[in-house]
């Protein structure tokens, strides 16, 4: 039964944090991406990996190359376990001390200084939940919207670590989700959110050249509010050294034709996307049926 499956889930997800709490954060990066190349193809189907990456990379990958991306993907996922329960050190890590380093901190100036706000876009690059951090961090007064999780026992647990230490203002993806951004947007907080996964609410716009289902949540407030759209890549570096890079931002389409104008910007946020994924395939999260 699936609620049992959860439980077990949650317990064995607890015991880790603990263990990762325990023996600080460098070593519950190692020790989690030890725990992820080891455990992480077991709760994951390999053919909608491989699927997914046939799509991107056109059936062109030798056995090696997608054995490397699997592998460090896999890796990056128990790193990012491992990391959750020390985020308070990455909240206090600031100036030269700080994990992440950012690139193009120019714009997230100006956006601050013009007091108007912008949707922030990204993937899950490295520890994605860090991006949400740090444009708390420089002030950006934002809302970050994300997925729960489908695991009841564990979702309560993320929502706390996300709302005490990532970003205050967490609105959960759905209908009434979209309303809540649309108030906070209005009050003038900024939007963060990932765009790299199938939602049912959306638009099947290309993705890698094939159709897939897009939100198209930055290029309706964008095109509705006339605000910038702002795109970032997030990469880890080193074991505990990160870059985010923000990228200049820019418009919605605006014609007379509103469908067109949303698919076009829809179109535009995937082929830089698409531009982050291979930049870095190791770092995304391939396990997720993009194109359903």
């Amino acid at each position: 039964m699936k609620i049992i499956r959860y439980f077990f889930e949650f317990l064995v997800v607890v015991s880790l944090l603990s263990f990762f709490k325990i023996i600080g954060l460098k070593l519950a990066s190692i020790c989690g991406g030890l725990i992820g190349k080891v455990i992480g193809p077991i709760f994951r189907p390999k053919s909608i990996i491989q699927k997914n990456l046939n799509i991107a990379f056109n059936n062109n990958l030798s056995a090696n190359q997608e054995k490397t991306i699997i592998e460090n993907m896999w890796i990056n996922y128990g790193k990012i376990l491992g990391e959750y329960i020390h985020l308070k050190k990455f909240r206090k890590s600031l100036g030269n001390n700080s994990y992440v380093k950012i690139i193009g901190s120019r714009y997230l100036q100006e956006i601050k200084e013009s007091k108007k706000p912008v949707v922030f876009f990204s993937g899950h690059f490295s520890n994605f939940e860090l991006m949400a951090m740090e444009l708390d961090k420089f002030n950006i007064n934002l809302a970050a919207l994300y997925r729960p999780l489908n695991n009841i026992f564990l979702n309560p647990l993320m929502e706390y670590l996300r709302i005490k230490y990532i970003c205050a203002n967490q609105i959960p993806k759905g209908r009434s989700g979209t309303r809540e951004i649309l108030k906070k947007f209005k009050n003038g907080h900024s939007i963060a959110l990932m765009v790299d996964q199938s939602v049912t609410e959306g638009e099947k716009v290309l993705f890698f050249n094939k159709l897939a289902s897009t939100t198209t949540i930055p290029a309706q407030i964008a095109r509705k509010f006339g605000c910038k759209i702002v795109p970032i890549f997030f990469e880890r570096i080193s074991q505990l050294n990160f870059e985010m890079t923000i990228q200049a931002p820019f418009d919605a389409n605006k014609t007379e034709n509103y469908q067109n104008d949303i698919k076009s910007t829809t179109h535009k946020v995937n082929l830089i996307l698409e531009e982050m994924i291979k930049k870095n395939p190791n770092q995304w999260i391939w396990t997720h049926n993009r194109w359903k």
